[in-house]
């Protein structure tokens, strides 16, 4: 239980890490509280989602947005800043998105792209599996974007959802458990150095421990990855027990 009459009235006293969701975003916030660790504080905000960051004027519109959270994060005085979304962080070069934020800011920032390319360097995993609730087009997207940082997918699937637009992500986070691990356990493939579950409003913290047990491989999650390079980026190197192989041993 948490003593609200302890002598020391601040929070955040090891580090305050900012996050910005997407505006439907349900499952990132909720995840992200469970994993912190003990003196590590949460603060969010939210902007729009940006599916294509392609095109010019997708990108330019992706910059504007990203400036505004960043700048209100910021006014708070945190450690470290973090975008967490998969499919609109997909930005090359990978550290074009987090040198600008990080200029606004002036603290370190992490996407949620560029974070699931560092966990699988850190795993020294080139060859994975993908498990997706996205349409075809944005996978094949992912796939793009992860072949030009050097990890191939053997294998991807996704659920379709967004396929008939925008409207329907919002049922990404009411996906059941059973759903997602028995999605997740499908897309395995044995040449597969780790499974990737992709999107931050997936709810899929509660099924990596037993995923990894059943699959005998790390499974990297948006979240769990994104949170690992905030939390390194903020100089926080706790090992994380039920968050996956990631947080446990990197």
């Amino acid at each position: 239980m948490v003593n609200f009459f302890s002598a020391d009235t601040s929070y955040g006293q090891r580090a305050k890490l900012g996050l910005i969701v997407l505006q439907t975003n349900t499952v990132n916030e909720a995840e992200w509280q469970a994993m912190v660790p003990d003196g590590v504080t949460l603060h969010v905000t939210r902007m729009p989602l940006h599916e294509d960051t392609s095109s010019d004027e997708g990108k330019k519109a992706l910059y504007t947005d990203i400036e505004q959270a960043t700048s209100d994060l910021a006014a708070a005085g945190l450690s470290a800043i973090a975008y967490g979304c998969t499919a609109g962080s997909m930005v090359e070069p990978l550290d074009q998105l987090t040198d600008f934020m990080s200029s606004i800011s002036g603290v370190p920032a992490v996407t949620t792209a560029g974070s699931i390319v560092g966990a699988l360097q850190a795993l020294n995993a080139t060859k994975i599996s993908i498990a997706t609730p996205y349409h075809d087009a944005l996978n094949d997207h992912e796939v793009d974007f992860l072949s030009g940082n050097n990890v191939a997918t053997l294998k991807i699937a996704g659920l379709g959802i967004g396929a008939g637009g925008s409207h329907e992500y919002i049922r990404i986070a009411q996906t059941p458990a059973e759903k997602i691990k028995s999605h997740v356990l499908s897309v395995d493939h044995p040449d597969a150095q780790a499974v990737l579950i992709s999107c931050t409003d997936f709810p899929t913290l509660n099924l990596i421990t037993e995923l990894e047990e059943a699959l005998g491989k790390p499974v990297i999650t948006s979240n769990q990855a994104t949170l690992w390079a905030a939390l390194r980026a903020a100089g926080i190197d706790d090992r994380l027990e039920n968050c996956g192989l990631l947080l446990k041993s990197h």
